[in-house]
């Protein structure tokens, strides 16, 4: 966080993209769950699938990735129900 007091994303997409890519080379997992829209992670994704690694995309039905959903094996899109018990002021 900034001092501002806005949280800012910072190099979150590449920590995903290396840990997507770790789990694929290392054989750490044989799914993987990505909940982010990000479609920089495209190319993690498409080397962990040539790895044999099942990639399931979870995002949000008021704004889905239209890639990620062709890209990924399966797609799940979270709606106000699905976390309005985990968030406040839903």
């Amino acid at each position: 966080m900034k001092n501002d007091g806005v949280y800012h994303e910072k190099d979150v997409d590449v920590e995903l993209a290396v840990s997507i890519l770790v789990a694929a080379y290392e054989d750490l997992a044989d799914r993987i769950l990505l909940v982010s829209s990000d479609t920089d992670l495209l190319p993690a994704i498409k080397k962990a699938q040539e790895k044999g690694k099942t990639v399931e995309y979870i995002g949000f039905s008021h704004k889905p990735s239209i890639a990620l959903v062709a890209k990924c094996a399966r797609s799940r899109l979270l709606d106000k129900t699905d976390v309005q018990n985990f968030v406040v002021g839903i």
